[in-house]
């Protein structure tokens, strides 16, 4: 079976990119751990731009076992505890410290802003500053 793309309409031109997107969103993990949410913090018309924040609950980590990168519009946050050096013998052991990663796909123009750790909870902050609105009109060229 041939999976059909939106993108190959002949008039969604230019729009490849965007299919690339779909997939690489469908293949970003989708186990529960840790949970986050998503705000809107600010829009265009408070101060020319828009203002998200990503808060993951992250009890047991501290900052330094805690990374966040962006490479090809991605952002992605990993938690790795170091091994203890002594053995505990835990009666229940509900608070979750294994390893993680979380992705996020970020639309173009959306940038970190800053990231803090605060009671457990870690805090990204994005912005997207709207791009002019240009517009550009084409000289025709006449041929004879």
């Amino acid at each position: 079976m041939s999976r059909i793309s939106f993108a190959s309409q002949p008039f969604l031109l230019g729009f490849e990119q965007l299919d690339r997107l779909v997939e690489r969103t469908l293949k970003t993990g989708s186990d529960g751990y840790p949970p986050y949410n998503i705000e809107q913090t600010g829009t265009i018309e408070q101060d020319g731009a828009d203002a998200y924040r990503i808060t993951l609950a992250v009890a047991g980590f501290s900052d330094a076992e805690l990374s966040i990168t962006v490479e090809q519009q991605q952002l992605i946050v990993k938690g790795r505890q170091p091994a203890g050096t002594a053995e505990r013998a835990f009666l229940h052991q509900g608070i979750a410290a294994r390893p993680f990663q979380r992705s996020f796909v970020l639309a173009e123009g959306v940038e970190v802003a800053g990231a803090n750790l605060e009671n457990g909870l870690l805090h990204v902050d994005l912005t997207r500053r709207q791009p002019e609105q240009v517009v550009q009109q084409i000289e025709i060229d006449v041929v004879s």
